[in-house]
């Protein structure tokens, strides 16, 4: 789909000639009209009907929650780059791996039908959990596994190279979603203290940047994860922050914020060009990102199995200890004792009576 364009891979055409044109925008121009007559970018002036015709072509997957469906109006959208932040343990890794297994659904179902490219750089990916959550979905294991093109990045420059060279892939595994989890990780490990803050703010708008065109260009969702910060200047509410400043921040096209709540987990949907800023209720299960209701079902199943459980378990006590309390009854000699005691202690208490019996002995 995308060529080579650049000036100087022409022969003949060596580097002062390509600063030559360069200078004078005649690449630019070339490069843009190229462009422009594939379909990639728009044209300068559209209009606003035009842009809503496209914006109808758009194609969504769907996260097999209700509330999750609801927040993102419908699905996760394509050629759109969606940012979810939250602390440990909060499901960002459960929703990317939901998500990789619910865009290889069909259209009818709500998925693109499409493979996944997953950037892990935590080493957070579990083909186990794969397969539970495509179990649970009723879809086959082995082809939702084999749909899946798994990069490990080992740091931040590896990171930015698989997304460079991610062009080909794409096109040839029909990628529909890519995720980078997390985006920021390597970034925040390497550069460390405020003298490396805008190298490092640099290279990371690059990647996000490189992120958001890739998912705009080959027409595919973008998932990028991304850890928090605790602002130590915030006294009331909550001082959680995401890493990567106002540079990852402006470059989401939407912005999640997931954050636990006992056995529960909150969606809050905290920038969008066009979605309320709303609140949602999620739960985790073996199908990934399940609704509360369905996580409530399957707790009082639990319960009704726990309590018919210990239901039966006294009544087998008490056919064990029946015969335990009639062997028990007639060791109850304490009253005999007590009246044998009684009779002996009875002379005595006739001493007058008594006085001859020594005489008789």
């Amino acid at each position: 789909m995308v060529e080579d364009l650049r000036l100087d891979s022409l022969e003949g055409v060596g580097p002062v000639t390509t600063r030559k044109l360069s200078d004078a925008g005649v690449l630019v121009n070339k490069a843009r009209q190229h462009l422009v007559d594939g379909g990639l970018i728009a044209k300068h002036f559209t209009s606003a009907s035009e842009i809503y015709k496209h914006r109808q072509s758009i194609g969504k997957i769907t996260t097999g929650t209700n509330c999750l469906d609801t927040l993102f109006d419908g699905g996760l959208e394509t050629q759109a780059l969606t940012e979810v932040y939250g602390e440990f343990g909060c499901g960002k890794t459960q929703f990317a791996h939901t998500m990789s297994v619910m865009v290889q659904k069909t259209k009818e179902e709500g998925g693109l039908e499409g493979s996944v490219l997953y950037i892990d750089t935590e080493n957070t990916f579990r083909p186990e959990r794969i397969v539970s959550i495509a179990q649970a979905h009723e879809m086959d294991p082995e082809k939702v596994l084999d749909n899946i093109i798994v990069a490990r990045a080992y740091n931040s420059a590896h990171q930015t190279l698989i997304l460079e060279e991610a062009g080909p892939i794409i096109e040839e595994n029909n990628i529909k979603l890519i995720v980078a989890d997390s985006a920021v990780g390597l970034f925040r490990s390497e550069y460390l203290g405020r003298g490396t803050l805008s190298n490092r703010q640099q290279k990371l708008n690059h990647f996000v940047h490189l992120l958001s065109r890739i998912a705009e260009t080959y027409n595919c969702a973008a998932i990028a994860t991304n850890q928090v910060m605790a602002s130590p200047d915030v006294f009331f509410g909550d001082p959680t922050r995401p890493i990567g400043g106002n540079v990852v921040a402006h470059t989401s096209t939407y912005r999640i914020y997931f954050k636990k709540s006992g056995k529960k987990r909150i969606a809050r949907m905290v920038d969008s060009p066009h979605h309320p800023e709303e609140e949602v209720i999620f739960a985790l299960g073996e199908a990934g990102v399940i609704d509360p209701e369905d996580a409530e079902k399957k707790t009082k199943k639990t319960t009704k199995k726990a309590a018919t459980k210990k239901a039966k378990e006294p009544e087998v006590e008490a056919k064990v200890e029946t015969p335990e309390e009639s062997t028990e009854t007639p060791e109850v000699e304490a009253p005999a004792e007590a009246s044998e005691v009684e009779t002996v202690e009875a002379p005595p208490v006739d001493a007058k009576a008594d006085d001859s019996e020594p005489v008789e002995e």
